[in-house]
């Protein structure tokens, strides 16, 4: 119970990271600590499944399911290309506008006028 409250806990900290600030890098962390919270639920309640390793010789009775953790393999890689493309973004953001702020990202290329 007290794993699924910290899951839920980084999960509203990736969250608030993301809506409330202001600074690209800050909401790309936020990304980060979201893709990480997903990856702690799914690994934690898929090896709730089971108690043994799956190999299927006979004496295994519960075995726990690989499929969340190779789910979860393939959500870690691509959570790191998406953090990566999302930093270079904001490097070229802040090379061609001098700010990571998107208020002033946003009034120098001239999308202010929402």
């Amino acid at each position: 119970m007290i794993a699924r409250i910290l899951v839920g806990l980084l999960l509203l900290t990736g969250l608030a990271t993301l809506v409330a600030r202001r600074n690209l890098v800050k909401k790309v962390f936020g990304l980060a600590i979201l893709n990480s919270a997903a990856v702690f639920l799914f690994v934690m309640e898929g090896a709730h499944s089971g108690q043994g390793a799956p190999i299927v010789d006979g004496s295994a009775l519960q075995i726990v399911d690989p499929l969340p953790q190779a789910l979860m393999l393939t959500a870690i890689v691509i959570g790191v290309c998406v953090t990566a493309l999302a930093l270079a973004i904001a490097a070229r953001l802040h090379r061609a506008t001098g700010s990571l702020d998107i208020d002033v990202i946003k009034e120098r290329l001239g999308n202010g006028h929402d």
